[in-house]
């Protein structure tokens, strides 16, 4: 079925979302096992050129043709997956999971602030930054986070808003295949960037098993269903779904690193999976609209 075709159902994209938004969130996972080893980094490198080797494997960036006007964001589409994946990275070492997914967010959220256009989208958009209060350890005080970890972050979050607003325009052709172009441009930045900076353990070879499952699950599969869902939604639409991202982030450390939520916490996921939901029921009707506009 072609990414863009009619005939798909509109809650086609919000799964894609879920699977990708569990995906990354595993492999972020599993990556803090690795940064004892090699450094924050050192597994930026790793995943980025072993989720590049099998983005173009499958997808055969060479392939592809790219009008003069995409050329600029997909450029910036590229810098920005890998400044995202380098950041996000440094924060981990530095601050707790679900904080630093939580503070990342500041960047869809402001796309879907600014792009809003109804009451309903200020609503959701509303609703998930009482989640994030609710998430974020705010009643401790500031102090007890690292302050170069959350600025690290919040420059995850910058390069994330820049990879929703130049992904779509750069990937409005190809779909998913224009990750593979995008990782390519990241990782020649930010693989010898990271590998410059990583811990010894980066070159044992006991260390690739562990590496190409976190691509895998942070890099070539989420990557690619986020691309598809970036070009079938609006980008206030996308900007709101991925509010349950500290909500998943919360999940995953429950189940691979042995935290627990507190009730305020329990209290900020639901009202992030309720504005997401929220969300996904506007989703169908401007689905049929852009269509008309379309045809």
């Amino acid at each position: 079925m072609s990414v863009h075709s009619s005939k798909a159902p509109a809650w086609v994209p919000v799964l894609l979302l879920l699977v990708a938004m569990t995906s990354i969130q595993s492999g972020a996972s599993l990556a803090k096992s690795l940064f004892a080893v090699t450094g924050a980094p050192g597994v930026t490198a790793l995943r980025l050129l072993l989720g590049t080797l099998i983005l173009a494997t499958v997808f055969k960036p060479w392939r592809l043709r790219f009008r003069p006007e995409q050329r600029v964001p997909l450029l910036l589409y590229g810098l920005a997956l890998g400044g995202m994946n380098y950041f996000f990275y440094l924060s981990l070492s530095r601050i707790p999971l679900g904080v630093a997914v939580a503070l990342e967010f500041t960047g869809p959220l402001c796309v879907a602030l600014f792009s809003s256009r109804r009451l309903v989208d200020l609503v959701w958009i509303a609703l998930a930054t009482c989640g994030l209060a609710f998430l974020l350890p705010l009643r401790a005080g500031m102090g007890h986070i690292d302050l170069t970890g959350a600025t690290w972050a919040l420059l995850a979050g910058a390069c994330w808003a820049v990879y929703i607003l130049s992904g779509q325009r750069a990937g409005e052709e190809h779909g998913a295949a224009t990750v593979a172009l995008g990782s390519v441009i990241a990782a020649l930045v930010f693989v010898p960037l990271g590998a410059w900076h990583a811990a010894e353990g980066l070159w044992h070879w006991s260390v690739l098993p562990l590496g190409f499952a976190i691509a895998i699950l942070s890099t070539a599969l989420p990557y690619s269903l986020e691309m598809i869902a970036l070009t079938r939604l609006p980008t206030r639409t996308f900007g709101t779904l991925m509010s349950m991202e500290p909500g998943v982030a919360a999940l995953s450390g429950m189940l691979f690193l042995g935290e627990r939520l507190t009730l305020p916490q329990t209290l900020g996921l639901l009202a992030i999976i309720t504005a997401s939901v929220g969300s996904t029921l506007t989703v169908k009707r401007k689905a049929r609209i852009k269509k008309v506009d379309i045809s």
